[in-house]
């Protein structure tokens, strides 16, 4: 479930819908929680449907950690990619906002941390890293979990109107976390993939800088 203070704009031809706030949205609030509409497909259910529905999920899903596509019932599935995202998951099936996000603006995710089945090409951020690659999560994951640390203390201190959809251990879990009693889970677990990574057509990877 997405944060109740967004909503669906359009937001160019080239870009398509995107989730916008309504409102101030601070840095450590709650901005997306899986919830029991979320629907979750295995690959083997996906290669069994109609193409077109194929097509749909192939757009909409993200990959969670144990192979399977994620399919949000609700506007979250419209949130766009951004190098520079103001939005990031954690260990957790939540995401918060890593930094404060303003009224009108996109709520946005980095797709590189969302275990894309293929690399792709995103806009020009004025960011060295130009292509998101399946792997990213083995390269950036000291800069993500970083971000998160410096996000997750404000957590018990702001409004999270999407606590109620939370899971009591794990909003439990995120409090020890934000309070400092126990160690946050590194946004490395969400990966999947082959441990070892392979390297792009040009021989090089892009360097860490996000």
């Amino acid at each position: 479930m997405i944060h109740p203070h967004t909503e669906l704009r359009f937001i160019s031809p080239e870009i398509g819908y995107g989730v916008v706030a309504t409102q101030r949205i601070p840095k450590g609030t709650i901005t997306w929680v899986l919830d029991a509409l979320d629907r979750e497909f295995t690959p083997q259910q996906i290669a069994a449907m109609d193409p077109l529905y194929q097509d749909i999920l192939d757009t909409y899903t993200y990959r969670n950690n144990k192979g399977n596509f994620v399919l949000c019932w609700d506007i979250g599935r419209y949130v766009n990619h951004s190098f520079r995202s103001n939005c990031m998951t954690t260990a957790y099936e939540f995401e918060v906002a890593i930094r404060d996000i303003e009224a009108g603006e996109q709520l946005t995710d980095d797709y590189g941390y969302l275990n894309i089945p293929r690399p792709f090409k995103g806009m020009d951020e004025g960011s060295r890293r130009k292509v998101v690659y399946p792997d990213d999560l083995l390269r950036y994951y000291p800069t993500w979990d970083r971000k998160l640390s410096a996000a997750i203390p404000f957590l018990d201190k702001l409004p999270q109107p999407l606590q109620p959809v939370m899971q009591k251990d794990v909003w439990d879990k995120a409090v020890r976390i934000a309070r400092g009693q126990e160690q946050m889970d590194s946004i490395l677990t969400c990966y999947f993939g082959p441990k070892e990574v392979a390297l792009p057509s040009n021989g090089q990877f892009p360097k860490s800088s996000v």
